[in-house]
Parts: C-alpha cells; sequence; structure tokens
C-alpha cells in the first residue's frame, strides 16, 4: 500500500527535484537554481508529492498578485500513467487557490498532448502559442489559462 502524501517543499529536497528533472526534461533546471528559488524568492512556491518519504513528483508556480504561474510539474517516470500528475496539479491549484489566486497559466510543449490533456481536464483553457519557445527539441508553447473562480466545486452536481 502506497502511502502518498502532499507537502510544502524545501532545500532539503533539491537533490531529489533535480533527480527527478534530469529524468523528464532535455534541459532540466539546476540545483542551484531550485535552491535560489525556495530560498531567494518569494513569489515561489514548491510543492511534491510523496510516497512514504520518496518524493515521486513535484511542481512549482509564481504567485504574482493574483495569478499563479506554473513553473514546473514534473513526476518520476517509475510513477506515471497512474493519476499522480492529476493528484499533484489538483493538489498545486487547491493551494494556489488558498493563497488568493483567481487564476493560473502555463505554457505547455505544442506536441506535449497527454499533459495538454490534463490541463484541459483540469479546467485549463488554450489561448495562444509562443513560437518557438522550447528547445531541444524546438517547440512551440501552448499558453493555457485557469480561470479559478469558475471552477466547479468538488462534489457539486
Amino acid at each position: 500500500m502506497h502511502d502518498i502524501h502532499f507537502r510544502p517543499l524545501t532545500v532539503d529536497d533539491v537533490a531529489e527535484m533535480s533527480h527527478i528533472e534530469h529524468l523528464s526534461f532535455s534541459r532540466p533546471t539546476s540545483k542551484e537554481a531550485y535552491t535560489n528559488e525556495l530560498v531567494n524568492n518569494d513569489r515561489a512556491f514548491y510543492y511534491g508529492l510523496f510516497d512514504g518519504e520518496q518524493l515521486i513528483a513535484f511542481g512549482g508556480y509564481w504567485l504574482i498578485l493574483d495569478e499563479g504561474h506554473v513553473i514546473n510539474i514534473a513526476v518520476h517516470p517509475a510513477y506515471r500513467r497512474q493519476g499522480y500528475g492529476e493528484l499533484l496539479m489538483r493538489q498545486v491549484i487547491v493551494a494556489c487557490m488558498a493563497q488568493g489566486a483567481k487564476k493560473m497559466t502555463l505554457e505547455v510543449r505544442k506536441h506535449n498532448t497527454p499533459a495538454q490533456y490534463l490541463y484541459q481536464k483540469l479546467g485549463f483553457i488554450k489561448s495562444g502559442i509562443r513560437p518557438k519557445y522550447y528547445d531541444d527539441p524546438k517547440d512551440d508553447a501552448v499558453i493555457m489559462w485557469l480561470d479559478m473562480l469558475k471552477m466547479p466545486s468538488e462534489g457539486a452536481e
């Protein structure tokens, strides 16, 4: 049985964050960048999904006024396609809303249709394209927005 729980990340989690980054992205964020975000950026909030003591997924956003901008979402390859990405995103959205956000935005690779599907399932709407936003490989970014004021309540019929 899994002991899945969600909590804010600290500098003690940076090594595990970096490990998941390297397994997930062609241009991973450095440990130094994550440490700087966690220590020096009071607009940055990072959360992790844990199986026991092991970090299995994490996500972060910047809170600017009443908007959350998702910076990163990553799931360890061994835990993908099991619903953990969705669970993490739902928790990140709730955390962001609890801090007063009314909207959230993110960019996702144009060719990452599974992620786009997940974000749409959670209420994000495609609103534009950032041409050639990503490198290695080159790809456009789809800009997506979530209006938290229009989200259905959990359990609503």
